[in-house]
């Protein structure tokens, strides 16, 4: 029931401060028998109510409900002593030797052209090697065949 009243505070509040509105405007009806100006008096009472609900509503809704929280933790990878190529996943990828070299040198951060002067071959060449193994591995740039090959075990 605590929680139930905690979670819908502003509703019950909100409702409570309607009846209490509803209450005096039936107590001054009464009270001083508004019988000339009572629809004025009406649309005046309303009038004020919703222009206190909008202004009570713009400043809740203004404030974000959601806290962003900020943690910081150190990371400790250990890092392995020996890479094992993953037989089955290169084989079930069907990269070529060239293809995985050029995978490996992409790993490495080297540009196209880095590549190329590398392995002495064109530009051209390495664009079609990096196309492959983009097509192969099903990836559209050059930091997921990175990551990916990682994950697959196929490149340290």
């Amino acid at each position: 029931m605590l929680t139930f009243l905690s979670r819908h505070k502003q509703t019950i509040l909100y409702g409570i401060a309607l009846a209490a509105i509803i209450f005096a405007i039936r107590w001054f009806e009464i009270r001083y028998v508004l019988a000339d100006d009572q629809l004025d008096t009406y649309i005046g009472i309303i009038a004020l109510l919703f222009t206190g609900l909008g202004i009570w509503l713009a400043v809740k809704l203004r404030r974000p409900k959601v806290k962003t929280v900020i943690i910081e933790k150190e990371v400790h990878l250990s890092p392995s002593t020996e890479f094992v190529l993953n037989e089955a996943e290169l084989k079930r990828l069907n990269l070529s030797k060239r293809e995985l070299e050029v995978l490996q040198l992409m790993a490495e951060g080297l540009s196209n052209q880095e590549i190329a002067d590398k392995l002495f071959v064109s530009l051209n060449t390495i664009k079609t090697h990096t196309t492959q193994v983009f097509e192969k591995m099903e990836v559209k740039r050059r930091t997921q065949a990175v990551d990916t090959g990682k994950r697959l075990g196929i490149i340290p």
